[in-house]
């Protein structure tokens, strides 16, 4: 399998080096990686703001630090507690991606004054609405509940009998959007100050895939065709919306899809977070490039054969579609592979290929997550590096004390 980034050596003597006195297992990040990986998704967002989105960071420390960027403004949250945690750390502008039905994160929303001026939430039918009304029945002097419409952005094709995106809301064109706009504004409580519309046929999907020409291009035909419908319905959608809403904020696309959709009038920022850790999914891609900013290191502490190593742990697979593209990259040293007949276990991974023949117990090596901040639920803190020193230790939100997922 192809690296999409190729491995640098050198970057792992600089690894080996900045960790020698810690012990494996552990997660790094590599800052000046990340802010090369942050300054270009500036460049391909072309001057449009990016909300972080931060399921793809999941450390409050790392948040900070690229909000205090320019080019970022605003966080896209997974859950709602996770929003009403980051907005009583004095985070604002917090747009949580998903519908909720945690009815006492719904009544602490209304009942705080300041998350409910920091916070909106995400809606795509009218019996969402009857689900916030009961659980914020009983709060006293209840807020201003904000909302965001979420459109279907998906393709269709074929009369609809092939689909490409993940299936998330019911609401696909400007009439049934203007309808929901309309049952909000009759409601009391509730305001509609935004709209979401995620491609992830385009924003999550690779259009450069090694080995592969079929499938290859047979994504760049559907994202095309995609990208020609989406344009035209997405600014008939927030045309319509507008007329019964004042809009504050037009949310698409993702770190796939940063210069692409930041080309359509509608949009009025781009929703990216992966693309800051840069991780294994993110390779295959024509559009750009990116640089490994997020690691993890596992011990070698077993030699069963020659050609073979054991690791301590290493099943950190990532969620979607089961398949090898979802485990983790054994990174540095290069050549290393998994035993097809094993993978990546829960306690331990055997690897094998040339490079086995170097290592010995306590040698180290690294790895690459599939997925971006999915690694974080496995660590309770990152070290960050600067060339070849640590200069800092910040937790994840589970070093934190937090697993909102």
């Amino acid at each position: 399998m192809r690296p999409g980034y190729p491995a640098d050596m050198d970057d792992r003597q600089r690894y080996d080096r900045a960790t020698a006195h810690l012990d494996p297992p552990f997660a790094v990040v590599d800052l000046p990686a990340l802010r090369a990986n942050a300054a270009a998704m500036v460049r391909r967002a072309a001057g449009k703001p990016i909300r972080v989105a931060s399921k793809s960071v999941r450390s409050r420390a790392l948040l900070e630090r690229i909000l205090a960027m320019d080019g970022f403004d605003g966080i896209m949250a997974f859950t709602l507690p996770e929003a009403l945690w980051l907005v009583s750390t004095g985070m604002r502008d917090v747009l949580v991606a998903y519908p909720t039905a945690d009815r006492a994160a719904l009544a602490e929303l209304a009942a705080t004054p300041r998350a409910a001026q920091e916070i909106t939430v995400m809606v795509d039918r009218a019996e969402q609405l009857d689900l916030v009304e009961s659980a914020v029945a009983g709060v006293r002097d209840r807020q201003e509940i904000r909302l965001c419409l979420d459109v279907d952005a998906g393709y269709l094709a074929f009369g609809g009998r092939f689909r490409a995106g993940v299936r998330r809301s019911p609401v696909r064109d400007a009439v049934q959007a203007a309808d929901l706009a309309t049952e909000i504004a009759k409601r009391p409580g509730f305001r509609l100050v935004g709209l979401m519309a995620y491609e992830a046929q385009i924003a999550g999907v690779g259009d450069d895939l090694p080995g592969r020409s079929v499938r290859t291009r047979a994504v760049r035909w559907m994202q095309a065709r995609s990208r020609r419908e989406l344009i035209t319905r997405r600014g008939r959608i927030v045309q319509a919306v507008r007329q019964i809403s004042d809009l504050e904020f037009v949310n698409g696309g993702g770190t796939g899809s940063i210069e692409k959709t930041t080309r359509e009038r509608a949009v009025t920022e781009i929703a990216a977070g992966s693309g800051f850790f840069h991780p294994r999914l993110f390779d295959f891609y024509r559009g750009f490039t990116g640089r490994p900013a997020a690691l993890f290191a596992l011990p070698v502490v077993r030699r069963p054969s020659p050609g073979v190593v054991t690791v301590l742990g290493g099943g950190y697979t990532a969620s979607g579609s089961p398949g090898a593209d979802r485990l983790p990259q054994p990174y540095l040293p290069c050549g290393l592979r998994y035993d097809p007949d094993e993978g990546a276990g829960e306690v331990q991974t055997p690897l094998i290929g040339q490079a086995a023949e170097d290592l010995r117990p306590g040698d180290r090596v690294w790895f690459r997550h599939a997925k971006a901040g999915e690694l974080c639920e496995r660590f309770t803190g990152l070290h960050l590096i600067e060339g070849d020193e640590i200069v800092d230790e910040v937790p994840t939100y589970r070093g934190e004390g937090h697993a909102f997922l």
